[in-house]
């Protein structure tokens, strides 16, 4: 986009706690703000505007007494962020005399001004922001346009700028902020000798799925909406469409999202918020791929892509209808408060591959007021049922097709399906009898940890390592517990590795190491506890069928060759054959471990 604008104001804010390139990624409050105006036509700068700003909580850190000058006491008499919005944009409006028609936009050190520091706080205290500060110039982005030989964009700043054009500010002269703003306004006049023609607007278009635009948000609240994740990154720009809540295999929300960004700069930015807060939350931000949020928000069905063509539409997805409900039935329960877009093109029911109702639906309302009036229907009957309603997305309309269709819904990770063999035997014989202990448990591993973390962990013993040795164990939930069983070669070097490696650390955690028998590992793998106490096998509905001491009986040993992984997917688990083991025949079997090649 190509602006003239008349009047440039140079923006600088402070917090409460980090500052230069961590501004904004510790959610401290904003208690500074300075700003001034540079006409671009008389290529004159105006004084050096000051405005404090009073945080709900004043507490400084030692960086920001040091950086800024400024004490907590000189906090307590100013106006909290709100009315000192309000006084900045007024006396923004007065000295650039908007009402003859002049013009103005924000100018900032990079994005951190504005986007991280200034929208996520506005967002969090519910105040609207004026105009002004939803389209800015980035200094950075337009000394790299005119200068682009010069270093690369992240590791420019203002003094490098300075150097570049032989800029010089007396620091003397001002406090640390002040000067900061006069660098910028320096800076300016030396790059305005041409029209300015590049602005960096806050806005969205639609780009191709790129894996470094790409973030996993986890630990949001089971109720979020993509509303809910826009405001938690806001003042950054999610692509169209780009937020996608992730479902597990009931079909109902897991608290993860996968969420576009419209360059890989903003999704840098997105990963600054790791665990910043959504109300009492606090939400994990990873990177993620294209390839992940397309198996979440993509869809091959032209039946959806109907559906979902019709632009500013609200989704409600209805949960437990009637299996025998109809289009009219539907219309005539949100009727007449919240009518439906284009009557009964606006109702999507989802099916199973051969046309059987699964009981949901799938709304669109033209307007969030329609939406919200239909909301309030949650849990109203219709026929003999009541219905759930929950705002939507169009990731999550893609997601539960997908589930229903004849393809199951992308996992993870690759998911064949364990084959069950009667009787599941993972252990040599010998073990059984002798209880060799040639295995080995890490226990207090950090969450992300990976096999390669573990064989770099255990150093020279990897080489001891059995092939397809290395267990993870994973919770209920399909997420790493912090358990690990890993089988060597023989008794002495599992004695050896749990020796020496005992209470190591990794990723400035320690790691508990034990020598164990394959015995127990198997126990563990299969659901049970191995704990001071004592052994525990795997949990049984029916209490007489379990046998007072969990054995496992004598057999070939079976060891996978291949890797296995637990199908997060599998809407009906295959039952168990009816066999010796003490699992009843009509209760599916679960494996709630994975195995991977050791090198």
């Amino acid at each position: 986009m190509t602006v003239n604008p008349d009047y440039l104001v140079l923006f600088f804010t402070t917090t409460s706690g980090a500052s230069g390139d961590q501004l904004g990624s510790d959610e401290k409050e904003i208690v500074q703000l300075v700003w001034q105006v540079v006409d671009l036509a008389t290529k004159k700068a105006g004084q050096v505007n000051e405005l404090l700003v009073k945080p709900d909580h004043i507490e400084l850190s030692e960086e920001c007494q040091e950086v800024s000058g400024l004490t907590e006491e000189a906090l307590t008499e100013a106006e909290p962020l709100e009315e000192a919005i309000e006084q900045l944009n007024q006396r923004l409006c007065a000295e650039v005399d908007t009402g003859a028609g002049s013009t103005f936009y924000l100018c900032t050190d990079g994005q951190l001004h504005i986007r991280q520091v200034l929208h996520p706080e506005a967002s969090s205290k519910n105040i609207l922001l004026p105009e002004c500060f939803f389209s800015f110039f980035d200094l950075r982005k337009e000394f790299k346009k005119k200068f682009p030989s010069e270093g690369e964009l992240k590791d420019l700043n203002l003094q490098v700028m300075a150097d570049y054009l032989n800029v010089v500010v007396d620091s003397s002269l001002h406090a640390f902020t002040a000067h900061m703003v006069q660098q910028m306004s320096e800076i300016v006049l030396a790059l305005v000798s041409e029209p300015v023609s590049c602005m960096y607007v806050y806005s969205s278009k639609m780009e191709r799925v790129d894996d470094n635009t790409v973030i996993r948000a986890r630990g949001l609240p089971w109720q979020s909406s993509d509303q809910d994740i826009a405001r938690f990154f806001r003042g950054l720009n999610i692509a169209k469409g780009g937020a996608a809540l992730c479902l597990n295999a009931q079909g109902r929300r897991n608290g993860e999202a996968l969420v576009r960004f419209e360059s890989e700069e903003h999704r840098d930015l997105a990963l600054q918020r790791h665990k910043h807060h959504m109300g009492t939350r606090y939400i994990e931000v990873y990177k993620a791929t294209g390839e992940d949020f397309l198996k979440i928000a993509g869809g091959t069905s032209n039946e959806v892509a109907k559906f979902l063509s019709r632009e500013n539409q609200v989704i409600v997805r209805m949960r437990g209808l009637p299996f025998t409900a109809t289009i009219e039935q539907v219309l005539q329960f949100f009727s007449p408060a919240c009518p439906v877009t284009d009557d009964s093109e606006g109702i999507l029911f989802v099916r199973f591959p051969d046309g059987r109702p699964t009981g949901d639906a799938f709304v669109l309302f033209s307007c969030e007021e329609h939406a919200q009036n239909a909301l309030k229907k949650h849990k109203d009957i219709l026929g003999k049922r009541y219905i759930e309603l929950f705002k939507s997305t169009a990731a999550e309309v893609q997601q539960v097709l997908n589930r229903y269709s004849s393809a199951p819904l992308i996992p993870v990770a690759p998911s064949p399906i364990l084959s069950v063999v009667p009787p599941p035997t993972f252990m040599p014989p010998t073990a059984a009898v002798t209880g060799v202990r040639d295995c080995v448990r890490l226990r207090g591993l950090p969450y992300d940890a990976t096999i390669q973390d573990i064989l770099v962990f255990l150093g020279e013993y990897t080489a001891d390592i059995k092939p397809h040795g290395v267990h993870m164990v994973l919770n209920l939930q399909g997420r790493p517990s912090g358990d690990a069983f890993i089988q060597m070669r023989s008794a002495d070097r599992a004695f050896l590795a749990a020796q020496h490696c005992h209470k190591r650390s990794m990723k400035e955690r320690y790691v508990e190491v034990f020598a164990c028998s394959a015995q127990e590992m198997n126990i563990v793998l299969m659901g049970g506890t191995l704990n001071r106490s004592g052994l525990s096998p795997p949990p049984c509905k029916l209490r007489r069928l379990s046998p007072p001491s969990y054995t496992f009986p004598h057999g070939t040993a079976v060891l996978p060759s291949a890797a296995i992984y637990p199908s997060q997917f599998l809407l009906s688990p295959r039952p168990l054959a009816p066999t010796t083991t003490f699992y009843p025949a009509s209760n599916p079997l679960y494996m709630n471990y994975t195995t991977y090649y050791p090198r």
